[in-house]
């Protein structure tokens, strides 16, 4: 027998991190790495940057990593060199007088919950504005002593990286995270074992262990069911980042609300307020529903009083489309089990999600979150307001303008977001108090007395930085997927500092309308290839990967830029994260913005844009639509000409050429001997002084605050007092009311004969109103004359709405009276609505019960 001359298996491959065996002397080092804090420190970035450039490079400026990077003998040697040690030790100081700080203890104390947050670019828990935005409030909370707690999901996979192929087409890359290596720790229970959260899903559990970033002060506690407990399918439940399909997206939804509850529980946490960013994590009121009905006693309507209270329901989404909703089939699926706890039927609990009760509509996560949450805001002024006239329906009786829902337009965090140099400048002539006061306008105004040589040098250096970091960044990947060297090469040595710079960075949804720029592709040629005015575009973003047109639309950016006209002149770069947005917001020169107006519902890039010297040119949507100053940027009308969506993309198209040629070019390139425009610099100070100081999350927290959760948490502490008294009062109020509503009858409504024959404004009318309520305990009652016009769109609009007054009760009949007077003439309609009356109400939506007499 001939002897094989070779044998082996596949090999057996363990995982082991190795950490780095750090000196005592760096061991505030490590802690440093280990808190989010690092981030928008500018002090302690550059202490871990400064360490070793090429490893920080390495490490894709993750100061965890870094550490593990670097050798034993660099590390020995740091150790020993006096004046490393001396900016350890300050940067150290600084750091933990600022942990030490108390919360406030004032204000009341928040738990949040979000699908995303975006705290740095390391930590792929992020896909774009809605993570950013929810990463940023964290931080804010941290600064501003907010004693807060936030549940989230640690992905394995995150959102995708961007790749392009050879023709453009966007490929989606999901690579896995290595959590060992991240700025955050599993955490373990009493026998230092990891901690495990049981959720319950039908026929089975789902187990997840917890995570903790320490954002600052606020910690962050992640859900992860990517273990061996779980089945193959559970443990994809925090792989991906909005993937999967819709019985994925529900068991997500499920984890983060519910799961998010049972995980605060176990850790003991108890907060005031419950804040929901967007829909997504609604569901934590099922299971605070049930806590109270089973440890509580309490029964589901005095429970829904006491989960209403302090439940605070932020949308982000201004069309109805964007809203999950679940068909009854696949709800049922999940959620059977839960009425049963709830003590109410099938129907009842689907009648939550849904603004028809009783009807077949899906359940709505939003409407859920509407029904259960006290307080509902948009995210702007204008977002409010859309968001008034889509939830609207859930609350019939009520016209929109009428709505409780409110709003908070967004803000970013300036620390975060502004860049080194811009906030050394900042501290120079504002003092660093001013990172403690940052909505104050006066100390702003301090920027007109800034030389405009210093800001255009600042401006200088961050383009600079851009082109430096595009260069670097970019020319391998080129090189690799686009084909061509030597039109890499030209594309990289044409990108000119010297230009006016125009950036465009969001995602690639059609409502964005990227494609606006490229309309008239002879007039753009002209505008990028004049020699004496150069001017460049740099686009970025995302698409979906199930967003097939957004795909298209970066396919057919990158294809005229491959054009000879445009070949330099306008750049795509791909895998939009928040370590290329930082480049782009504070080295262009204009930052472009071109939504269908009102389908923005925020926008924070442009936000993050001005705080850089940065001039926002954008559609009056989302904050433009507030924060637009004449002289301090640039903006297109938020008046439509025609309804024909094509017609009016090509009206602002149109615009778009008009005001960059006899606006925006010629301002830029007005430079004096000094080599820049003091015009142009001028509306850089206007932008920073009148903009910047309303867009922060400074304000933006002060405002959630003011408008919701002091107010909340008072009122909740009401109900809640004397073994929730208040909210058993207010929800056998309810119950009867409900009982005995439509028992209710109206007796007269007594109008004078010239008052609807021929009223005329200016004079005065008595007009009364008879009820019988038939029970004493019905006689809860107002009733109000509504008038309302028709305007110019054809829509009917309150003109004024105005209460009767109880004159007196005769038994069980209320008699209502007012002296009523026009005070405009015109053509009206008129109606008197009849609501239950309650001091203990936040407000009418409420408790939705109407009658129209």
């Amino acid at each position: 027998m001939k002897l094989n001359s070779k044998k082996t298996n596949e090999p057996n491959w363990r995982e082991i991190t190795v950490k780095s065996n750090l000196p005592d002397s760096l061991s505030k080092l490590e802690e440093l790495s280990q808190n989010i804090w690092w981030s928008w420190n500018s002090e302690a970035k550059k202490l871990f940057r400064e360490i070793d450039r090429p490893t920080w490079i390495a490490a894709e400026s993750n100061p965890v990593q870094l550490l593990n990077l670097l050798s034993y003998d660099k590390l020995v040697a740091l150790g020993k060199d006096a004046e490393f040690i001396k900016k350890v030790d300050k940067v150290y100081d600084e750091f933990t007088a600022y942990i030490n700080e108390p919360h406030d203890d004032t204000r009341p104390s928040v738990a949040y919950f979000s699908m995303e947050y975006g705290l740095t670019e390391i930590l792929k828990i992020y896909s774009g504005g809605l993570g950013v935005l929810a990463g940023d409030y964290l931080k804010e909370a941290s600064d501003s002593n907010v004693n807060m707690t936030a549940i989230g999901f640690l992905y394995r996979y995150g959102y995708f990286k961007q790749a392009l192929s050879t023709e453009g087409q966007q490929i989606s890359v999901y690579e896995p995270q290595n959590f060992n290596i991240l700025p955050l720790e599993q955490v373990v229970d009493d026998n230092n074992q990891p901690l495990v959260i049981e959720v319950p899903y039908p026929g089975r559990t789902v187990y997840a262990h917890l995570w903790r970033v320490d954002v600052g002060r606020v910690k962050l506690y992640l859900l992860d069911t990517d273990l061996d407990s779980n089945s193959e399918e559970d443990r994809s439940i925090t792989h991906q980042l909005y993937g999967g399909d819709w019985d994925n997206r529900l068991k997500q939804e499920i984890m983060l609300g519910i799961g998010g509850m049972l995980a605060l529980k176990k850790l003991g946490i108890k907060k005031q307020i419950y804040h929901c960013n967007e829909g997504h994590a609604a569901l934590i009121n099922v299971q605070r529903l049930i806590d109270l009905i089973n440890e509580e006693s309490l029964s589901f309507n005095e429970a829904l009083e006491v989960v209403r209270a302090n439940s605070l329901y932020t949308v982000h989404t201004p069309v109805p489309a964007g809203h999950d909703s679940f068909d009854e089939g696949l709800f049922r699926k999940y959620m059977s089990e839960y009425p049963a706890q709830l003590k109410i039927s099938w129907q009842d609990f689907m009648d939550m999600g849904r603004t028809n009760p009783g009807s077949d509509e899906k359940f709505n996560m939003s409407t859920f979150a509407c029904n259960t949450a006290q307080e509902v805001n948009g995210v702007s002024w204008l977002h409010g307001e859309v968001s008034k006239k889509m939830f609207a329906p859930i609350w019939p009786g009520y016209f929109p303008e009428e709505s409780h829902v409110s709003y908070v337009t967004n803000g970013v965090h300036l620390p975060t977001w502004t860049s080194s140099k811009w906030k050394g400048l900042y501290e120079k002539y504002f003092t660093k108090a001013f990172y403690n006061d940052q909505s104050n306008l006066e100390i702003w105004d301090n920027i007109y007395q800034v030389p405009d040589h210093e800001i255009w040098n600042i401006r200088c250096g961050l383009k600079h930085h851009l082109v430096d970091y595009i260069r670097g960044q970019f020319r391998d990947n080129w090189m690799k997927n686009q084909g061509d060297p030597s039109r890499i090469v030209s594309i990289l040595e044409s990108i000119n500092p010297d230009a006016l710079i125009i950036g465009f960075g969001r995602r690639f949804a059609t409502y964005k309308r990227a494609h606006l720029l490229f309309s008239d592709l002879e007039r753009l040629a002209k505008i990028v290839n004049n020699p004496d005015k150069p001017v460049q575009f740099l686009y970025t973003g995302k698409a979906h990967p199930a967003d097939g047109a957004g795909q298209g639309l970066i396919k057919r950016i990158i294809e005229i830029s491959r054009m000879p006209e445009f070949l330099g002149k306008v750049i795509f770069l791909e895998n939009y994260d928040m370590r290329l947005a930082k480049r782009l917001i504070s080295g262009v020169d204009v930052w472009l913005n071109t939504p269908t107006r009102p389908q923005e519902a925020s926008g924070t890039s442009g936000e993050k844009a001005a705080m850089n010297g940065v001039l926002n040119f954008s559609v009056l949507d989302g904050w433009w639509y507030e924060g637009y100053k004449e002289n301090a940027g640039w903006a297109l009308t938020d008046k439509r000409t025609f309804k024909n969506q094509e017609y009016q993309d090509q009206l602002d198209a149109v615009t778009i050429y008009n005001t960059l040629e006899n606006e925006i070019i010629p301002l830029y390139f007005a430079k004096n001997t000094k080599g820049f425009s003091p015009e142009w610099i001028q509306f850089i100070k206007n932008s920073i002084a009148k903009i910047t100081p309303t867009y922060t999350t400074k304000r933006m927290m002060d405002d959630y605050f003011d408008r919701f959760y002091n107010k909340q948490a008072k009122r909740s502490g009401l109900l809640n007092a004397k073994n929730y008294e208040k909210a058993k009062e207010l929800a056998a109020w309810k119950e009867t009311m409900s009982a005995g509503w439509d028992s209710i009858e109206t007796v007269a409504v007594e109008l004078p004969e010239k008052f609807t024959l021929s009223p005329q404004a200016g004079e005065e009318y008595d007009i009364n109103v008879v009820v019988d309520v038939k029970s004493d305990a019905l006689k809860g009652i107002g009733v109000e004359l509504v008038a309302i016009h028709t305007d110019q769109n054809n829509q009917d609009k309150i003109r004024s709405v105005n209460e009767l007054t109880l004159v007196k009760t005769v038994g069980t009949k209320l008699y209502f009276n007012i002296n009523y007077k026009m005070d405009n003439a015109g053509a009206y309609k008129y109606g008197f609505r009849m609501y239950p009356k309650n001091e203990l109400l936040p407000h009418r939506q409420d408790f939705c019960y109407v009658r129209w007499l």
